[in-house]
C-alpha cells in the first residue's frame, strides 16, 4: 500500500517512474507538501492540479508498482554496495540544489560529501594527446589545491581528468548516463573502482538503465550543476561538452575553456566558447582568479604523504610516467641536456624519449631552449 511507503522508498520510487521530469517531480513534492508519500495518497484532482501533471501522469503514479519493482531495486541497491541520497540528505551535492531542475535523488557508489568546492573538466571522446595532458594536468592541479574535480567516466578528457585527479591522491566525482551498475565504456572498469573507493560515483538513473541521447544531456546537466566551474579541454562544436558548458551558462557556472590548435575540429567547440565569452583557460591561476576566493574559503591543499619524498622532483614524479620519470630524473641538479645525450642515459629509443619530453613540455616541467637542448623550469 503507498502508506507503507518510507520517505526514502517514495524518493525512490518517484525517481525511477516514466514521463515525470524533474521539474514537475520537484512541483509535485512543492505543491503536494514536501513528503514525497503524499504524492502517492493524493487523489487524481490533487495531482492533476499540479502544472505539469495530466492524465497520464497521474494514472503513471497511482500504478506505480506496474512500473517499478521497489524490492528488486532495493536488492540490486544492496548487493551492488549503492545507495540513494535525496536533496534532504547531507551526501547530495550542495551546489547542485540551487539549479531549477535538480534530480530529487541519486544513486551513489562512494562516500565522498563534498566538503571542497567542484570544478568540472569536460571534453571530447576523439581527442589529441594534448588534449588527455591537459585535462590530466588540470585534474591533478586543481585536486591538489583540494578541489573535487568532476566529470562524466567517457574516454578521452572525462578519463584523463578523473586520472589527474586519482594520480596525487585528490578526489573525483563521475556521473553517469547509464544506471549506476553499468561501467561505459567498460575499459573503464579500473578507473571507476577507483573513483568508488577515493571519491563517488553517481546516476540519477535506476539499474539497468541504458544510455543514450537524453540520459547523457540529463548527465551533463548535473555535472555543470554541483559545480562552481565547467573547463571545456577538447570539444568540437557538435559535441557534449559543448551542451554541458550550455548548461553551466543557464546555471550560473563559470565557465572556461581550452584554446587548441585552428585547424583541428576538436578545438573548434572551446574556440567558439571563447568567442562567445567564456574565459580563456592556460593554467589554474585562471580559474583561480576568476573564482576570486578569500584565502579563508580556498579548498585546503592536499597535504604530503608520511614519509614521502617532499623534494620538489618526488613531488612531480608522482603524476609521471615511467619513461616520463626517467627523463625527467636526468635534470636534477639543473643539467642542460640534448637529445642525444637523453638517449645514452635513459636508454630509451627515440620515439619514446620524444613522446617522453613533449609530455614533460606539456606538464610545464621542461623548457626546450633555443639550439635544441632541454632544461628544467625553474
Amino acid at each position: 500500500m503507498p502508506h507503507e511507503l518510507t520517505e526514502q522508498q517514495a524518493f525512490l520510487v518517484l525517481n525511477a517512474l516514466p514521463n515525470i521530469g524533474p521539474i514537475t517531480l520537484n512541483r509535485l513534492l512543492t505543491e503536494l507538501g514536501g513528503d514525497p508519500r503524499g504524492v502517492f495518497t493524493a487523489n487524481k484532482r490533487q495531482l492533476e492540479s499540479v502544472k505539469g501533471v495530466g492524465p497520464v501522469i497521474s494514472a503513471t503514479v497511482g500504478a506505480w508498482r506496474e512500473h517499478f519493482d521497489l524490492a528488486r531495486e532495493e536488492e540490486r541497491m544492496a548487493k551492488g554496495g549503492a545507495d540513494f541520497i535525496t536533496t534532504r540528505d547531507a551526501g547530495y551535492p550542495k551546489m547542485l540544489k540551487e539549479i531549477h531542475d535538480p534530480p530529487i535523488g541519486l544513486y551513489r557508489r562512494g562516500r565522498y560529501e563534498f566538503g571542497a568546492p567542484c570544478v568540472a573538466i569536460v571534453g571530447s571522446r576523439r581527442t589529441t594527446l594534448y588534449g588527455q595532458a591537459t585535462a590530466k594536468k588540470f585534474g591533478a592541479e586543481l585536486a591538489r589545491l583540494g578541489f573535487c574535480v568532476v566529470s562524466g567516466l567517457a574516454r578521452g578528457i572525462d578519463t584523463a581528468a578523473h586520472e589527474g585527479a586519482l594520480s596525487v591522491g585528490g578526489k573525483t566525482a563521475a556521473v553517469l548516463g547509464c544506471g549506476i551498475d553499468i561501467i561505459y565504456p567498460p575499459e573503464n572498469l579500473e578507473l571507476y573502482r577507483k573513483i568508488e573507493a577515493e571519491g563517488a560515483i553517481f546516476s540519477e538513473f535506476p539499474f539497468g538503465r541504458r544510455a543514450d541521447r537524453q540520459s547523457f544531456a540529463m548527465r551533463n546537466r548535473i555535472v555543470a550543476g554541483m559545480s562552481d566551474a565547467v573547463i571545456v579541454v577538447e570539444s568540437d562544436v557538435d559535441g557534449g561538452a559543448m551542451i554541458t558548458a550550455r548548461f553551466a551558462g543557464e546555471q550560473g557556472r563559470l565557465i572556461f575553456a581550452v584554446p587548441g590548435r585552428i585547424d583541428q575540429n576538436t578545438s573548434a567547440g572551446c574556440h567558439q566558447l571563447i568567442r562567445d565569452g567564456a574565459t580563456l583557460m592556460t593554467g589554474v591561476d585562471d580559474l583561480l582568479s576568476e573564482l576570486n576566493y578569500l584565502d579563508g574559503l580556498r579548498p585546503q591543499p592536499i597535504p604530503p604523504k608520511a614519509g614521502a619524498d617532499e623534494s620538489a622532483a618526488g613531488m612531480v614524479r608522482a603524476g609521471l610516467s615511467a619513461d616520463e620519470a626517467a627523463v625527467f630524473e636526468c635534470f636534477r641538479g639543473g643539467a642542460i641536456l640534448a637529445p642525444d645525450a637523453l638517449t645514452e642515459a635513459t636508454r630509451l629509443p627515440m620515439p619514446q624519449l620524444s613522446a617522453a619530453l613533449m609530455m614533460l613540455e606539456l606538464k610545464r616541467l621542461i623548457a626546450k631552449r633555443a639550439d635544441g637542448a632541454f632544461e628544467a623550469r625553474g
